[in-house]
């Protein structure tokens, strides 16, 4: 399950979800008035997370060390974003995900972020946790004090 359901999965299926939700149950749009900048914006603001997100995978494959999320962590990583957020690479994600909300302009287009968040609070970033703690033991926890957790 795990394999199949990594986080660049789950970014996907988000957007899917995202794009259906919006044209078969719109729940909410947002005022014509506003609409003209919904798009620019949330692309924006799509770009920038996905930039984020893949400055970081990148920075993975620079310094040799695993991105799969479940994997064994080679490398305790400080770089980049890394100092000031302990989840970049989710940040990002997230942060393209509200982009894409913004630009459909549907209020139940918000849900699938929601759904991302949740995965990632709850599955994705303790499991990580978890096998950063084993395998850097209290270097990891002495970054964990050091650098909040945004996402």
């Amino acid at each position: 399950m795990q394999r199949f359901f990594l986080p660049p999965v789950a970014w996907v299926v988000s957007v899917v979800a995202m794009v259906i939700l919006q044209r078969a149950w719109p729940v909410w749009r947002v005022p014509e008035l506003v609409s003209a900048w919904t798009g620019p914006v949330g692309l924006a603001l799509g770009l920038v997370g996905l930039a984020i997100a893949q400055w970081h995978a990148r920075l993975f494959r620079r310094i040799g060390t695993n991105i799969n999320t479940f994997g064994e962590p080679d490398k305790l990583t400080t770089a980049g974003l890394f100092a000031h957020t302990r989840n970049p690479m989710y940040l990002g994600m997230l942060l393209a995900l509200v982009g894409v909300a913004v630009a459909l302009g549907a209020l139940s287009a918000w849900l699938p972020v929601l759904w991302f968040f949740g995965l990632a609070q709850a599955w994705y970033i303790p499991a990580e946790e978890r096998n950063l703690s084993a395998r850097f033991g209290s270097q990891y926890q002495d970054y964990c004090r050091d650098v909040r957790r945004w996402i």
